[in-house]
């Protein structure tokens, strides 16, 4: 018997992907926002699909604002794009 994997939806393209393929923002008890790396992080998550026109389409509809019911600090959306863009230049090559 198959261990099951666990799938998470896109706030982006609201695609239903594997956990481990999807980038997960947490927002902890504490009201901390920060890209959740280990997908461990206690508190309320919201994940985002691994490519730039998801995060594209999140910043413009504010889906993580809405996600977390705050205003997303502007480092976060930058980490969340570095991030985006290391993976693609690591995938390119």
């Amino acid at each position: 018997m198959q261990k099951r994997i666990p799938l998470r939806q896109c706030i982006g393209c609201r695609t239903m992907m594997p956990k481990s393929e999807i980038i997960r923002v947490s927002k902890s008890p504490e009201g901390v926002i920060s890209l959740d790396t280990s997908g461990k992080n206690p508190g309320r998550g919201a994940y985002i699909c691994k490519n730039t026109q998801c995060l594209k389409r999140v910043i413009k509809s504010n889906a993580l604002n809405r996600a977390f019911k705050t205003q997303i600090p502007e480092c976060i959306i930058n980490q969340l794009q570095e991030q985006l863009e290391n993976n693609e230049a690591s995938n390119g090559s």
